[in-house]
């Protein structure tokens, strides 16, 4: 494992209007999944080689928040979307990149744009890849979801020695009736229950960031406390 590079920028804030944010980065080469349980344990997220957390000095809003998957009641709701979607299949593997894996995510980005105004770059090859396939080491996979042979949803996870990190999830707005986001965190969950693991961590939870206050619905959850170093114990309530 080598530390390539650690520094810290401040830039509008991607979750609230009218603040900024300040962000700490480390790119890491040939991270352990020891490793990087310590770094998401202690609220960081991964994307690539590099890994981020907020460090915003006079704000606190995005907590870190990770479900309890083996105390997860599935609802009524859940068990309906899950036989909604009983006829998709479902292939886990590495991380990889295909024209279809850009195609969606295009799609997929223009969709949320129009709905929840998120803002719009176009992305290119070498963004994704080195954004979601390169730094999986032994632990970052890809779970693809299927209608026939069409290829219509990617979900980007972690698998850590407790649990999953959910990375990104994305999906084909074709099929945005079939609630695919739900879908993918229930498989995730399930998973979780079956491998006798714990813990789905969700990144960032924001009150008042609809892109994100969703996730407290995913109960029992807790949050970490504060930002610890690597030096300090974490706590999570």
């Amino acid at each position: 494992m080598q530390l390539l590079k650690e520094f810290s920028l401040e830039d509008k804030c991607s979750y609230l209007d009218n603040k900024t944010q300040t962000t700490h980065y480390k790119i890491i080469h040939n991270c352990s999944k020891e490793h990087s349980q310590d770094l998401v344990e202690r609220g960081y997220r991964r994307f690539g080689k590099m890994f981020f957390r907020p460090i915003c000095p006079s704000c606190n809003e995005c907590k870190s928040i990770k479900i309890d998957a083996n105390n997860y009641i599935f609802s009524k709701s859940a068990k309906r979307i899950m036989k909604k979607n009983a006829h998709l299949r479902s292939f886990i593997q590495k991380p990889t990149l295909t024209q279809e894996h850009i195609n969606i995510f295009e799609k997929y980005h223009l969709h949320m744009s129009n709905k929840k105004s998120w803002d719009y770059n176009k992305t290119t090859a070498e963004h994704y890849y080195g954004s979601f396939v390169q730094g999986h080491e032994d632990f970052g996979y890809e779970v693809l979801y299927f209608i026939e042979e069409r290829l219509i949803a990617v979900d980007l996870i972690d698998i850590l020695e407790d649990g999953i990190s959910s990375i990104y999830f994305y999906y084909d707005p074709e099929f945005a009736h079939l609630s695919l986001g739900k879908f993918s965190l229930y498989n995730q969950i399930k998973y979780v229950q079956e491998a006798q693991k714990k813990w789905i961590y969700l990144g960032y939870y924001v009150k008042e960031c609809p892109s994100l206050s969703y996730k407290a619905e995913y109960t029992p959850f807790i949050t970490l406390d504060g930002r610890p170093s690597e030096n300090e114990k974490f706590i999570w309530t």
